[in-house]
């Protein structure tokens, strides 16, 4: 009967994909299965000295990183990142870690992490928006990975203007002292997330704030990545 009322309610109130807009069958979530198909994905797990990791070189030091997808305007990675942060699709960043997680937990530096660390919401954005895109990608990654996340790491003490627009030495300036991290003794190696990677401005802030706590070996993973 139960399984009755949710046909029904589809029928009505159909999902949609959250990339092309087109109806979603019983066996799909967020996304349908051409969009999942025709995605950019990066494939950096696949190489150790990949473009996202050699943005880090000189700057901080990352033991590795990978990205799930390409980021350009106007493209359907775009269009999932806005749904994710701005139009309230939380399930959207669970699942893009489900999926993501499917493939890191079959490589030996990612699947290894003692722990999985979002990238913290300044509390004022976080109760605008009501939930950390971030986080939700964690949640994803850890439920296919199984690797506990752990929020309360990191801590963002200042809310930092946004990032859209500013030259790459001003998101530098930006980001400085915006993160403190708890003191760490159980985690030896975490797995850093953040949702759309640009120039690494907040993840280099919040290695730098892991690094001053005690954690100098760290992987980082994203959903997108914007060359």
């Amino acid at each position: 009967m139960l399984g009755y009322f949710k046909d029904f309610f589809s029928l009505i109130f159909p999902k949609l994909c959250l990339s092309c807009g087109q109806g979603l069958t019983k066996y799909e979530n967020c996304i349908c299965i051409l969009c999942l198909h025709q995605m950019p994905y990066t494939n950096y797990h696949l190489e150790s000295d990949n473009k996202l990791l050699k943005q880090f070189w000189g700057r901080v030091d990352i033991n590795a990183a990978a990205a799930f997808l390409h980021f350009k305007k106007g493209s359907k990675v775009q269009t999932l990142m806005h749904q994710l942060k701005y139009h309230n699709q939380p399930e959207l960043g669970i699942e893009l870690g489900r999926l993501y997680g499917k493939v890191l937990g079959s490589v030996d530096v990612y699947k290894d992490a003692d722990i999985i660390v979002p990238v913290p919401l300044h509390k004022t954005r976080l109760k605008k928006r009501g939930y950390n895109q971030s986080e939700q990608f964690a949640l994803g990654l850890s439920e296919t990975m199984d690797i506990p996340v752990d929020c309360n790491v990191l801590i963002r003490q200042l809310a930092s203007e946004t990032q859209v627009s500013k030259s790459r030495f001003n998101r530098y300036k930006n980001m400085e002292e915006v993160f403190i991290a708890k003191p760490i003794q159980a985690y030896k190696k975490i797995l850093l997330v953040d949702d759309t990677i640009t120039t690494g401005a907040t993840l280099e802030a919040c290695t730098l704030a892991l690094n001053k706590a005690g954690c100098t070996y760290i992987n980082i993973a994203g959903i997108a990545f914007t060359e």
